[in-house]
Protein backbone atom coordinates (compact mmCIF):
# COMPACT_ATOMS: atom_id res chain seq x y z
CA UNK A 1 0.00 0.00 0.00
CA UNK A 2 2.77 2.41 0.51
CA UNK A 3 2.96 3.06 -3.82
CA UNK A 4 -0.91 3.99 -2.74
CA UNK A 5 0.10 6.63 -0.45
CA UNK A 6 3.22 8.02 -2.38
CA UNK A 7 1.13 8.42 -5.48
CA UNK A 8 -1.20 10.43 -3.40
CA UNK A 9 0.92 12.62 -1.58
CA UNK A 10 2.74 13.25 -4.95
CA UNK A 11 -1.09 14.50 -6.03
CA UNK A 12 -1.20 16.83 -3.40
CA UNK A 13 1.79 17.93 -3.55
CA UNK A 14 2.49 19.01 -7.12
CA UNK A 15 4.62 15.70 -7.89
CA UNK A 16 2.76 14.26 -10.40
CA UNK A 17 3.91 16.87 -12.88
CA UNK A 18 1.73 18.75 -16.12
CA UNK A 19 -0.81 15.62 -16.48
CA UNK A 20 -1.19 13.95 -12.99
CA UNK A 21 -4.08 11.37 -13.72
CA UNK A 22 -1.91 9.93 -16.90
CA UNK A 23 1.05 10.45 -14.80
CA UNK A 24 -1.29 8.11 -11.97
CA UNK A 25 -2.12 5.95 -14.46
CA UNK A 26 1.18 4.93 -15.89
CA UNK A 27 2.11 4.57 -12.37
CA UNK A 28 -0.60 2.14 -11.20
CA UNK A 29 -0.17 0.12 -14.68
CA UNK A 30 3.52 -0.17 -13.95
CA UNK A 31 2.81 -1.57 -9.95
CA UNK A 32 0.12 -4.04 -11.49
CA UNK A 33 2.26 -5.31 -14.24
CA UNK A 34 5.34 -5.55 -11.74
CA UNK A 35 3.38 -7.19 -8.84
CA UNK A 36 1.82 -9.79 -10.94
CA UNK A 37 5.17 -11.07 -12.35
CA UNK A 38 6.43 -11.17 -8.89
CA UNK A 39 3.44 -13.00 -7.57
CA UNK A 40 4.56 -15.35 -10.77
CA UNK A 41 7.91 -15.69 -10.11
CA UNK A 42 7.10 -17.45 -6.76
CA UNK A 43 6.76 -20.77 -7.69
CA UNK A 44 9.65 -20.70 -10.52
CA UNK A 45 11.75 -19.10 -7.14
CA UNK A 46 11.08 -22.38 -4.80
CA UNK A 47 10.82 -24.93 -7.89
CA UNK A 48 14.46 -23.76 -8.37
CA UNK A 49 15.99 -23.48 -4.67
CA UNK A 50 14.33 -27.18 -4.77
CA UNK A 51 16.45 -28.09 -7.37
CA UNK A 52 19.95 -26.90 -5.20
CA UNK A 53 18.46 -28.63 -2.42
CA UNK A 54 17.14 -25.79 -0.55
CA UNK A 55 13.07 -25.95 0.54
CA UNK A 56 11.70 -22.01 0.50
CA UNK A 57 8.62 -21.13 2.08
CA UNK A 58 7.98 -17.96 1.74
CA UNK A 59 7.47 -17.65 -1.90
CA UNK A 60 3.87 -19.99 -1.61
CA UNK A 61 3.06 -17.16 1.26
CA UNK A 62 3.27 -14.13 -0.44
CA UNK A 63 2.09 -15.25 -3.91
CA UNK A 64 -1.71 -14.39 -3.09
CA UNK A 65 -0.59 -11.50 -1.78
CA UNK A 66 1.05 -9.86 -4.87
CA UNK A 67 -1.38 -11.47 -7.05
CA UNK A 68 -4.16 -9.52 -5.29
CA UNK A 69 -1.82 -6.56 -5.02
CA UNK A 70 -1.41 -6.73 -8.85
CA UNK A 71 -5.21 -6.60 -8.88
CA UNK A 72 -5.93 -3.65 -6.84
CA UNK A 73 -3.39 -1.72 -8.47
CA UNK A 74 -5.21 -3.07 -11.87
CA UNK A 75 -8.69 -1.80 -10.69
CA UNK A 76 -7.07 1.87 -9.52
CA UNK A 77 -4.96 1.88 -13.13
CA UNK A 78 -8.65 1.45 -15.13
CA UNK A 79 -10.12 3.80 -12.42
CA UNK A 80 -8.24 6.56 -12.88
CA UNK A 81 -8.40 6.05 -17.13
CA UNK A 82 -12.03 6.08 -16.24
CA UNK A 83 -11.47 9.26 -14.07
CA UNK A 84 -9.14 11.09 -17.08
CA UNK A 85 -11.90 10.90 -19.70
CA UNK A 86 -14.64 11.07 -17.64
CA UNK A 87 -15.96 8.15 -16.71
CA UNK A 88 -18.67 7.81 -19.83
CA UNK A 89 -19.41 4.08 -20.29
CA UNK A 90 -20.48 4.67 -23.82
CA UNK A 91 -17.14 6.49 -24.76
CA UNK A 92 -15.04 3.79 -22.78
CA UNK A 93 -16.60 0.87 -24.87
CA UNK A 94 -15.90 2.84 -28.28
CA UNK A 95 -12.30 3.34 -26.71
CA UNK A 96 -12.00 -0.18 -26.59
CA UNK A 97 -13.65 -1.05 -29.62
CA UNK A 98 -11.19 1.44 -31.37
CA UNK A 99 -8.19 0.71 -29.90
CA UNK A 100 -6.20 -2.63 -29.50
CA UNK A 101 -4.35 -1.46 -26.53
CA UNK A 102 -7.52 -0.66 -24.64
CA UNK A 103 -9.10 -3.68 -25.46
CA UNK A 104 -6.03 -6.19 -24.72
CA UNK A 105 -5.89 -4.34 -21.03
CA UNK A 106 -9.43 -4.67 -20.60
CA UNK A 107 -9.54 -8.29 -21.20
CA UNK A 108 -6.51 -8.87 -19.01
CA UNK A 109 -8.80 -6.90 -16.14
CA UNK A 110 -11.69 -9.11 -17.19
CA UNK A 111 -9.78 -12.24 -16.51
CA UNK A 112 -8.06 -10.78 -13.39
CA UNK A 113 -11.56 -11.04 -11.49
CA UNK A 114 -12.35 -15.08 -11.34
CA UNK A 115 -8.94 -15.16 -9.84
CA UNK A 116 -9.56 -12.72 -7.20
CA UNK A 117 -12.51 -14.05 -6.83
CA UNK A 118 -11.55 -17.91 -6.13
CA UNK A 119 -8.55 -16.70 -4.24
CA UNK A 120 -9.95 -17.54 -0.58
CA UNK A 121 -8.64 -20.89 0.80
CA UNK A 122 -12.68 -22.32 0.60
CA UNK A 123 -12.74 -21.56 -2.97
CA UNK A 124 -9.96 -24.33 -3.76
CA UNK A 125 -12.37 -26.77 -1.54
CA UNK A 126 -15.41 -25.44 -3.17
CA UNK A 127 -13.50 -26.11 -6.91
CA UNK A 128 -11.33 -28.98 -6.03
CA UNK A 129 -7.49 -28.43 -6.34
CA UNK A 130 -7.49 -29.30 -9.89
CA UNK A 131 -10.03 -26.97 -11.72
CA UNK A 132 -8.55 -24.50 -9.39
CA UNK A 133 -5.18 -24.70 -10.50
CA UNK A 134 -6.30 -24.55 -13.95
CA UNK A 135 -8.33 -21.47 -13.27
CA UNK A 136 -4.91 -19.76 -11.81
CA UNK A 137 -2.88 -20.32 -14.41
CA UNK A 138 -5.06 -17.82 -16.35
CA UNK A 139 -2.77 -15.59 -14.20
CA UNK A 140 0.09 -16.34 -17.10
CA UNK A 141 -2.36 -15.12 -19.82
CA UNK A 142 -3.43 -12.20 -17.50
CA UNK A 143 0.34 -11.49 -17.61
CA UNK A 144 0.71 -12.02 -21.05
CA UNK A 145 -1.76 -10.10 -22.09
CA UNK A 146 -0.51 -6.99 -19.74
CA UNK A 147 2.35 -6.96 -21.26
CA UNK A 148 0.94 -6.67 -24.40
CA UNK A 149 -1.19 -4.04 -23.54
CA UNK A 150 1.61 -1.88 -22.18
CA UNK A 151 3.58 -2.70 -25.15
CA UNK A 152 0.88 -1.13 -27.36
CA UNK A 153 -0.07 1.56 -24.89
CA UNK A 154 4.15 2.56 -25.25
CA UNK A 155 4.98 5.54 -27.62
CA UNK A 156 8.47 5.87 -27.79
CA UNK A 157 10.61 4.05 -25.51
CA UNK A 158 9.73 0.29 -25.83
CA UNK A 159 12.57 -0.98 -22.93
CA UNK A 160 10.23 -1.39 -19.93
CA UNK A 161 7.45 -3.27 -21.99
CA UNK A 162 10.39 -5.66 -23.80
CA UNK A 163 11.56 -6.25 -20.34
CA UNK A 164 8.52 -6.98 -18.90
CA UNK A 165 7.95 -9.46 -21.89
CA UNK A 166 11.73 -10.98 -21.36
CA UNK A 167 10.85 -11.66 -17.70
CA UNK A 168 7.51 -13.44 -18.37
CA UNK A 169 9.10 -15.26 -21.15
CA UNK A 170 11.63 -16.68 -18.31
CA UNK A 171 9.33 -17.28 -15.52
CA UNK A 172 7.21 -19.88 -18.71
CA UNK A 173 11.01 -21.16 -19.19
CA UNK A 174 11.48 -21.57 -15.54
CA UNK A 175 8.07 -22.75 -14.99
CA UNK A 176 8.37 -25.30 -17.46
CA UNK A 177 10.73 -27.13 -15.91
CA UNK A 178 8.14 -28.37 -13.78
CA UNK A 179 9.39 -30.63 -10.92
CA UNK A 180 12.60 -30.56 -8.64
CA UNK A 181 15.15 -33.27 -9.62
CA UNK A 182 15.04 -35.80 -6.99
Amino acid sequence: MLPVAVLVYDALTGGLGANPLQRAEQQTGLLALALLLLSLACTPARLMAARFGQRLLWPARVRKTLGLGAALYAALHLGIYLLDRGAAPLQFLQDALKRPYITVGLLAFVLLIPLVLTSRKDSVRRLGFARWQALHRLSYVVAALAALHFWWSVKKDHTPPLMAAVVLAALLALRALKKPAR
